[in-house]
């Protein structure tokens, strides 16, 4: 029997003639970088994807804030919003970086008092812990606002250049960033309530030194003190007032303390500072650490008073670390992080009396935010 013939050819002729072309067709748009541009489209609408839900974040985010102040009986909010959401600081000449650390302090310090401005004018009739926790939600807009326009003008500008290494390795840290947009839109609820967060647990480590019955007395800008007397030491405590949302000024206040105490004859023999700590990935939330140096997280101007007075008045300085994730930093404090306060109170108590003697000085500071955390 014959093969069926098509138009002259036979069946497997046309087959392969068919097969061939499929071939040469595809072998075509690979040399000219289809299956690239087939890629880059998937890759821009993974991001398109991931962008509009922090989109979504960023303008929820705004409106909750805009909720609270108005709750709160704020005035002329939205002129208050659109003033702080996109508020700068432009960084200091780091080309001659003489007396740099001065003039950091300087811009920090200025725009902490200028924002405290904006929201004493808009929300007169409110305590400092309500203005401090919109202050913070206001934060949080801003953060997840300045997230979708720099991914947003990243994509835009890969598009705009046809550069296709910028939008995949804008898709390969999509879901880094959205992980970072969600864990800020978690954390506004718990700022707002006025929830203890993670970042609290060196200002309650130092709250449990001291003790219900301690007296604290305003040492510094949102930044107080109290003295105990533990094992025949005295322990001069300091942390950020609460229960506002604040981080204070410790290395400021320490500096005053230390140097206080020095002019009255009563140097300090260890300065210990106790702060959160980012964890690695596998290690256990709540874990202690303990070394030397200033535990702050601080782009310089705190950190560094802490390392000049300790160093000009041979002052060990020591650490000590709680472990936990970004997440949980700016979160809801949960019960790991809880025990490692704990973990953390014992730890000093050991440090103190193996590092001091009986009549000794301590100085103490638990850094960290105070939300939720009184005195």
């Amino acid at each position: 029997m014959q093969p069926v013939s098509l138009m002259g050819g036979s069946l497997p002729d046309w087959i392969s003639a068919v097969s061939q072309l499929i071939f040469l067709v595809i072998f075509v748009l690979l040399f000219l970088g289809a299956n690239q541009r087939l890629q880059v489209y998937v890759w821009k609408g993974d991001i398109r994807s991931k962008l509009s839900m922090i989109e979504w974040m960023a303008a929820g985010a705004r409106r909750k804030a805009r909720e609270y102040i108005v709750k709160n009986r704020g005035s002329d909010v939205d002129t208050l919003l659109e003033r702080t959401i996109d508020f700068f600081i432009i960084e200091p000449v780091n080309i001659e970086p003489i007396d740099i650390i001065k003039r950091l302090d300087h811009l920090f310090n200025v725009r902490r008092l200028r924002f405290k401005e904006f929201f004493k004018d808009a929300m007169k009739d409110v305590s400092e812990v309500v203005r401090s926790r919109a202050e913070v939600a206001i934060e949080i807009a801003a953060a997840l606002n300045y997230i979708y326009k720099v991914v947003r003008h990243l994509l835009m500008y890969g598009e705009k250049t046809k550069n296709w290494v910028l939008i995949m390795q804008l898709q390969l840290l999509m879901p880094a960033i959205l992980q970072q947009a969600q864990t800020l839109w978690k954390a506004q609820d718990y700022f707002i309530k006025g929830v203890p967060i993670g970042d609290g647990a060196g200002p309650l480590v130092v709250y449990r030194l001291a003790g219900p019955e301690a007296r604290w007395v305003d040492v510094d800008d949102e930044t107080v003190a109290a003295e105990v007397e533990f094992e025949g030491r005295r322990l001069v405590l300091v942390k950020a007032k609460g229960p506002a949302s604040s981080v204070g000024r410790p290395g400021h206040a320490v500096e005053k303390i230390v140097e206080d105490l020095i002019a009255r004859g009563s140097k300090p023999a260890l300065l210990l500072t106790i702060d959160a700590a980012l964890k690695l990935e596998g290690e256990e939330t709540g874990s202690i650490a303990e070394g030397v140096g200033a535990a702050i997280g601080d782009p310089g101007p705190e950190k560094i008073r802490f390392e000049r007075v300790a160093a000009e008045n041979g002052i060990p300085l020591r650490a000590i670390a709680i472990k936990m994730s970004e997440e949980e930093a700016i979160t809801a404090m949960n019960e790991k992080v809880y025990k490692g306060v704990e973990k953390a109170v014992e730890r000093a108590r050991k440090i103190i009396l193996e590092e001091t003697r009986p009549g000794d000085i301590a100085v103490v500071v638990g850094v960290g935010n105070t939300a939720g955390i009184g005195q």
